[in-house]
């Protein structure tokens, strides 16, 4: 939808919508008509519960309850009418349905039904059912996230009561044709809302839409594949509120006059609309979000601003717009997201984010403008003069471009206005003068960091103030000691200066001034002891990275985050740390920590999501975690100690937990079935214990993504179930890289880098996971170095997401896994070496063209290679040991067929190299969500381009 968040859009579709997601009432004390009872319990009898619908957040089987000795008025989802007894609405959205939809469904019996909404259920590729026709009373029909395939059926333009329907989210699966859709605006002239985002409608005519009737307040057509000229005439519908055309290749031109003045959201976003915006878009006086981006509309944006005090989210860009910014947008008060980037704009307010080059020129009337963004460019040069002009600044972020400007802070002192100076991540170079900038008085956040060339004084006899500044980024400036001004600095909220040459002690004394902090960053510096802790609001303490070696005072009590890894700390943990309430994530990992694990850590704080102990000395029993119910546990890394015993059975309690790494340690037992519960738990190492025993009650872990049992002492077959439960490895991966094997997802910022590592090592392949919160778009089955036996199962094949797969080093027999393995199209590295495994090599795994990795060496395999695809980029030792193997890159001929003649390879690789490529997989952050990268690239080679994001489900 354009450059529109999902979620604003839903907000205002609930508007329109009321009980769109909400359950409906039911009525207890009327009884249910037998018919009607008769016919939900059909339709029960012909579903099963499957799974939780990834877009739904309480799911849950409203259906599972029905029974044939209970009134079906009192049934969860029915509303029945209160004199008749008759099911008017029936609410099964997130209801986790599962099954086929017959064409003669029973619920057609429902005669009175007026709302039926099946949203977010799965109907495995259904057609929807001719029997809806008969719902002659129906209201209210939702069948949206509901996977339904197949045309339209005509019927549901006899269904003339109709004001809702909604289709939208199937995927393209659903599709209109050209005499459909006509009948159906032609006959519901009742209809307020139609909802079809992602139906298949390449084959509708847009002039068709002229039939909409003037009652219609809500139109969605997010990519349903029109194309053609869309007809103005629906902008002017007089009750028209939500429209969305977004990201089709719909032309057309906007109306000069008579737009509908109840509008209060426009998204022609990506599209091929032309002409000019017409004055007339000023009568918008609701309008909440407009979205105009990537179209052909061109000249001057008009002035016509002024009434639309409601504008929220407003985006022009990737257009051909020209000449100045009309002066009525700087009065939006409202505006908090603005897009003109990619325009001919004369003075923009905003072109951050694009792939600006050269000089900044001069600017021209610089007394009108308050705002500069140019952040995030490819500007070179030096700042011009100009801009020391402006003299009602407010804000000037320059940051992120490469700019070699020798800093001088007597011009940017001039700047009286100025509240905030962004110029982080360029080329500038020069003495950056704090005290000078600090006679500023309106000053308030300061970010110079990540420029190697810069240096910051703050001793030239100016008497610094800083009467506003709250926070200061020096990261990465050559900073060498703590600035004295800091002692003086009342307001300062958040300092970092990490990334620097600072050494030594934070004395008692140089914390002096800093009471009022709240976040501290002093990473990736040398520091060795410090003697006091800052002020006691402290929320964030980063000192990771320092030579730090003696023992800690005490912490602030009000600490959130504690990050103090990579450090020569030794000891025992102290207890003081148990007594941070508040804490959210701890990191003391890479140090040398001795002892055991204090066992309040398992229970001090039902706030805290990651404890990271990774890579200590720590020895002993692991402690009971998640003794308390009311937890928020989602990361918890042991790995790489000395730790022993059986696994806690409190695990079970970390219901929202989502990884777990207790590799290289000397832990033992049977593997831990009961974890299969943990709703949400997506990475489990194991790797490297004295775990033992045979899989066969294991099944559960629906999330799981990352699975490492390797180097252990398991036994038996590999079990069916086992694999059939892993859900999270059969969804394909929606963003993908065009050029490379690389697979991203990316929500929220990369606030903080704490680093959850992970190493996986096969032949051939080095992989370093950078664990940091949780884990999306990367899946991992490791089984190595076992006693597993027995065959290979078939339902692997059913793993389409599934990266990697280790299954070397066991005593697994018969073939090779079947055809169905072809479907793994994702899979990137299979290891099945070391093995009893016997037969040919399956031609149908050429259909496996991601594969980079390769090894069936050491084997009892039989007959020719396979030729083509992948398979002519493999070299010899994929297939060492096989003495029955024939065929290139072997030199063994296949009987008296002719060898074909070997492709040139696609991998390069350097004399001597034991690994001729690298993987690595990288998350940053501890936010809302994950900004992950795996990528794939040879040594020696450069990276890969800036992956592109498809769209995948909102």
């Amino acid at each position: 939808m354009g450059n529109f968040l999902w979620l604003p859009h839903l907000i205002l579709l609930l508007l329109l919508v009321p009980g769109v997601v909400c359950s409906s009432s039911h009525n207890p004390n009327t009884l249910c008509v037998s018919d009607d009872k008769s016919a939900l319990l059909q339709f029960k009898s012909t579903m099963s519960i499957g799974y939780e619908h990834p877009f739904c957040g309480d799911s849950y089987p409203k259906t599972k309850l029905w029974n044939e000795s209970t009134n079906c008025c009192s049934w969860e989802g029915v509303t029945c009418d209160v004199a008749t007894g008759r099911v008017i609405g029936l609410d099964l959205g997130c209801s986790m349905i599962s099954g086929s939809f017959p064409q003669n469904t029973s619920l057609s019996r429902l005669k009175g039904l007026k709302q039926l909404n099946l949203a977010f259920n799965d109907f495995n590729g259904s057609e929807i059912p001719h029997g809806f026709s008969q719902l002659v009373s129906l209201e209210y029909l939702n069948l949206s996230h509901s996977s339904l395939s197949g045309l339209v059926p005509s019927d549901v333009s006899i269904l003339t009561k109709l004001t809702s329907i909604d289709l939208s989210r199937n995927f393209w699966k659903i599709s209109f044709d050209s005499h459909n859709f006509e009948m159906l605006t032609r006959n519901l002239s009742k209809l307020e809302n139609l909802f079809l985002d992602h139906v298949n409608m390449s084959a509708v005519v847009p002039t068709s839409f002229k039939n909409l009737p003037p009652s219609l307040k809500g139109l969605s057509l997010y990519e349903c594949r029109l194309q053609g000229e869309f007809p103005s005439e629906i902008f002017q519908l007089g009750n028209l509120e939500y429209l969305d055309l977004s990201s089709n290749s719909l032309t057309g031109h906007l109306p000069k006059s008579n737009w509908s003045i109840p509008l209060r959201l426009l998204d022609l976003s990506d599209n091929q609309f032309r002409g000019s915006v017409p004055a007339s878009l000023g009568n918008l006086t609701r309008i909440t979000s407009l979205d105009f981006s990537s179209n052909l509309f061109e000249g001057q944006i008009p002035d016509v601003f002024g009434n639309l005090n409601k504008l929220t989210t407003m985006y022009f860009s990737s257009c051909s717009f020209s000449g100045q910014l009309p002066p009525s947008l700087f009065n939006l008060t409202q505006l908090t997201s603005l897009g003109l980037s990619s325009n001919g704009l004369e003075e923009s307010l905003d072109l951050s984010h694009n792939s600006l080059t050269g000089p900044i020129n001069e600017i021209k009337n610089p007394n009108s403008i308050r705002f500069v963004h140019l952040d995030d460019n490819d500007i070179h040069g030096e700042i011009p003069t100009s801009f020391f002009g402006l003299v009602k600044l407010i804000h000037l972020d320059l940051s992120s471009n490469n700019l070699s400007w020798v800093i001088q802070s007597d011009m940017l002192s001039k700047l009286e206005s100025l509240e905030s100076l962004h110029l982080s991540s360029n080329n500038l170079s020069g003495v950056a003068k704090l005290d000078v900038l600090s006679l500023l008085k309106n000053l308030s956040d300061i970010d110079l960091s990540n420029n190697k060339l810069l240096s910051v004084s703050s001793d030239t006899g100016v008497i610094s103030t800083f009467q506003a500044l709250w926070s200061l980024d020096l990261s990465s400036c050559n900073v060498r000691q703590f600035p004295n001004f800091l002692r003086s600095v009342k307001s300062l909220k958040q300092l970092d200066l990490s990334n620097n040459v600072i050494r030594g002690s934070i004395l008692n004394w140089e914390s002096k001034g800093w009471e009022q902090l709240v976040y501290l960053n002093l990473s990736h510096n040398f520091l060795t002891t410090i003697e006091q802790f800052p002020g006691k609001n402290l929320q964030t303490l980063d000192l990771r990275s320092n030579l730090l070696r003696s023992s800690l005072p005490d912490t602030p009590a009000s600490l959130d985050e504690f990050l103090i890894s990579e450090n020569k700390l030794a000891g025992e943990i102290p207890p003081s740390i148990c007594n941070l309430t508040s804490l959210r994530i701890l990191d003391l990992s890479m140090n040398y920590f001795g002892g055991v694990i204090p066992t309040c850590l398992g229970n001090f704080s039902n706030r805290v999501s990651v404890i990271n102990l990774q890579s200590n000395n720590l020895r002993g029993k692991i402690p009971n975690f998640c003794v308390d119910y009311d937890n928020h546990l989602t990361n918890l890394a042991l790995n790489d100690n000395q730790l022993e015993g059986l696994l806690p059975q409190s695990l079970v309690n970390c219901t929202s937990l989502r990884f777990l790494n207790l590799a290289n340690n000397t832990l033992n037992g049977l593997f831990p079935h009961q974890l299969s519960i943990l709703p949400d738990l997506q990475v489990l190492i194991l790797r490297s214990n004295g775990f033992y025993g045979g899989l066969d009650a294991a099944s559960g872990f629906l999330s799981l993504q990352v699975i490492d049992l390797s180097q252990n002492d398991f036994t038996g077959p590999l079990p069916t179930k086992f694999f059939q439960s892993f859900r999270a490895m059969k969804v394909v991966v929606y963003y993908q890289n065009e050029q490379c094997s690389i697979y991203t997802r990316v929500c929220g910022d990369d606030n903080y880098n704490i680093k959850n590592v992970v190493e996986i090592t096969m032949k051939r392949l080095e992989m370093e996971l950078d664990l940091e919160k949780s884990l999306t778009g990367f899946t991992l089955i490791d089984f190595s170095d076992n006693r597993f036996d027995g065959q290979i199962p078939k339902v692997l094949g059913e793993l389409h997401s599934l990266l990697v797969l280790n299954l070397s080093h066991n005593s697994l027999t018969g073939p090779l896994p079947p055809p169905s393995m072809g479907n793994m199209a994702a899979l990137e590295s299979l290891d099945l070496s070391s093995n009893k495994l016997g037969g040919r090599i399956p031609s149908e795994w050429m259909k496996l063209t991601f594969l980079e990795v390769l090894n069936l060496s050491q084997n009892n395999l039989v007959g020719p290679i396979p030729v083509g695809n992948q398979f002519n980029t493999f070299d010899n030792d994929s297939y060492a040991g096989n003495l029955d193997l024939c065929g290139f890159p072997l030199s063994k001929k296949c009987g008296n067929e002719e060898e074909p003649k070997p492709p040139t390879s696609k991998l390069v690789e350097d004399d001597g190299s034991a690994i001729p490529f690298i993987w690595k997989l990288v998350i940053m952050g501890y936010g809302c969500g994950v900004v992950l990268g795996l990528s794939t690239g040879y040594i020696g080679k450069e990276t890969c381009t800036e992956p592109k994001i498809l769209r995948g489900t909102s």
